[in-house]
Order: C-alpha cells, then structure tokens, then sequence
C-alpha cells in the first residue's frame, strides 16, 4: 500500500511514521476544515519555533501532540472531563493500542492535557512547550513576531484559516454547554457568556467564601 508523500514546507518535512499517518487520517475524519487546518497549522507553527529557538526535541511527539490535541473537542472523543483531558485520554489510549512507547505516549499525554496553561506549559519540556506555543500562535497570536512573515504566510497558504475564529468558538461552546462547571478557573467562562443564553457560573470570591472554614 502506498502513502501520501509527508508535507513539507519551507524546506522542512514534516515526520513521517505509522503513528504520524494514522494520526493524520483520524483527525481528517473527526475534525471539519476550520479545526482540521488549525491543528495542522498547531504543528507547523509549533516545529517552526522550535527550530528559531534552536530546542532539541522529539519532532514525532510535538507532531502527534498538535495534531491530536484538539480531539477532546470533536464528538467522537468528548467525555465528562476537561477537553484538554478527554483528548489526552485519547490520544495515549489510541497511541497504546497501536504499540507506541509508553514514556513518549505520556508526554503527547501531558502536552495535550497542558496545552491550554498559559503561563505554565511554555515552562515545560520543549515537546509540551512547543504544542501549547504552536496553539496558541494560531489561536491568539502569541509569539507571533518570533517567525518570519514568510513562514506564516507559507503556513496560511497550505492550510487557511477557513473562519477559524467562529468554529473554534462554537466548539468550546459545545462543550461548555455539556460541561459548564469544568469551565471555572478557565477563558470557557468568557465563551459562555458570550455564546450561551443564561450561561452562568459562581464568582470565584463566592466559591472561596463559601468554603466550609471559618476564615
């Protein structure tokens, strides 16, 4: 059987495995186009800034890791815990079956899972690091201006945004909707009163006062 040649793009190819492939197939079915290219985008975004910060990483984990990570969102893998979880569950459980090493399967497991953490993934690991950076590049333009324009430009060309910014939008609704008590503590919160009628949730202050202690 004959596979699609690895994409490449500015020069760089991108990993090319069983797992890649597989992974690259599952999202294909699961995903639409605007969240499809976005996590395609995710690795990409992620390699780059990689490869500008002159880091030493496991390319095949930043790779699994990006393009799964949004799996949580889909209805195929959406469970009762946080998105960023039920796809970490995911994303280990399918890489186990297939026989993927288990320490590297806890790493796309942790750079799923932490993906969203601003202000703690950029911290971790360069393979945990990069996913939630390549994310978030995409997504609300941090470290943008780490990359040549070019690159982005070649990035949104092979994969365009497709209205990114309403579908992304209406699938952290989805699941905010299902589970609105794991949006505390999260930006789930401001998708909600955006987008859900009569979405609320107590204030932070009220949760702490409300605490069975004295003081």
């Amino acid at each position: 059987m004959t596979h699609p040649a690895p994409i490449t793009l500015a020069g760089v190819t991108a990993p090319d495995s069983a797992f890649t492939r597989k992974a690259a197939a599952l999202v294909q079915r699961v995903h639409n186009p605007a969240m499809l290219n976005h996590v395609h985008r995710s690795w990409w975004f992620a390699e780059f800034l990689g490869k500008q910060r002159g880091l030493t990483y496991d390319r095949e984990v930043v790779y699994l890791s990006a393009v799964l990570h949004d799996l949580g969102l889909t209805e195929h893998f959406g469970a009762d815990k946080r998105f960023e979880v039920d796809g970490a569950d995911a994303a280990r459980r399918l890489l186990l079956a297939d026989g993927y090493d288990d320490t590297k399967a806890q790493t796309v497991w942790d750079a799923i899972a932490l993906h969203s953490a601003i202000g703690i993934a950029q911290y971790k690991a360069p393979e945990i690091a990069l996913v939630h950076m390549g994310a978030h590049l995409d997504v609300l333009g941090m470290w943008y201006d780490e990359l040549p324009t070019q690159l982005i430009d070649d990035t949104l060309a092979l994969y365009p945004r497709l209205g990114f910014k309403k579908a992304f939008q209406e699938a952290l609704a989805e699941v905010t909707r299902k589970k609105p008590i794991l949006a505390a503590g999260t930006g789930q919160v401001d998708i909600g009163h955006r987008h859900i009628p009569g979405f609320h949730l107590p204030n932070g202050c009220d949760l702490i006062d409300g605490a069975p202690f004295d003081s």
